[in-house]
């Protein structure tokens, strides 16, 4: 990073009371403040969010989309959480 950038922070808005945060999007801002009172004038100009978090993007670790199927084929291959060789009892129309 060369000193006249700013780091890059990811925000992530609250709509309303109850509901999950959801990313909304990036900006560059000097330090955490700075990030949430900019996310504050970008993102929620209309009055739609509650809270906001900004979290600096180096400081995010992803899993690889490449690996996919080996991160998540566990969770495959356990039958017994997907309820597909139950009996449904006669009248139980929604289950």
């Amino acid at each position: 990073m060369s000193k006249k950038e700013w780091p890059l922070w990811e925000v992530f808005i609250r709509s309303k009371a109850g509901l999950n945060h959801k990313h909304v999007g990036s900006l560059r801002a000097a330090d955490a403040e700075m990030a949430i009172d900019n996310a504050r004038d970008v993102y929620t100009r209309r009055s739609e969010g509650i809270s906001i978090w900004v979290v600096p993007s180096n400081q995010i670790t992803a899993s690889d989309p490449t690996e996919a199927d080996a991160l998540f084929e566990p969770a495959n291959s356990k039958i017994y959480r997907h309820p597909t060789f139950y009996d449904v009892p006669d009248g139980i129309s929604h289950m």
